[in-house]
């Protein structure tokens, strides 16, 4: 359960395909435009419920709870030995051969 004031993300649908304008490109013109929107809760709630959030610029958005004290959940992936050659490769080129 959230609680008032937790810092959370919020999701809501801006438009419907229906509504997007006739300019948009067809594959994108065929999906929703979507929002996020990360902000202090106002009222306790449950995960998928429909909230109201305060934004860090004062805005007042609503949407469906997504998750309580969301953060950055990407990466740069997998290692890459290759990379490692290639570094050496160029620190010989760029630098004349230097030690590293």
């Amino acid at each position: 359960m959230a609680k008032k004031n937790d810092w959370v993300l919020i999701h809501r649908n801006i438009l419907d395909p229906a509504g997007r304008a006739a300019a948009v490109p067809d594959d994108t013109r065929a999906v929703p435009l979507e929002m996020w929107v990360k902000g202090h809760l106002q009222q306790d709630a449950e995960i998928g419920e429909e909230v109201t959030v305060i934004t860090r610029t004062g805005r007042t958005e609503h949407g469906r709870l997504l998750e309580v004290n969301p953060y950055y959940k990407h990466d740069f992936g997998e290692f890459v030995p290759e990379l490692l050659a290639i570094d050496d490769q160029l620190r010989g080129i760029l630098f004349g051969g230097e030690e590293k």
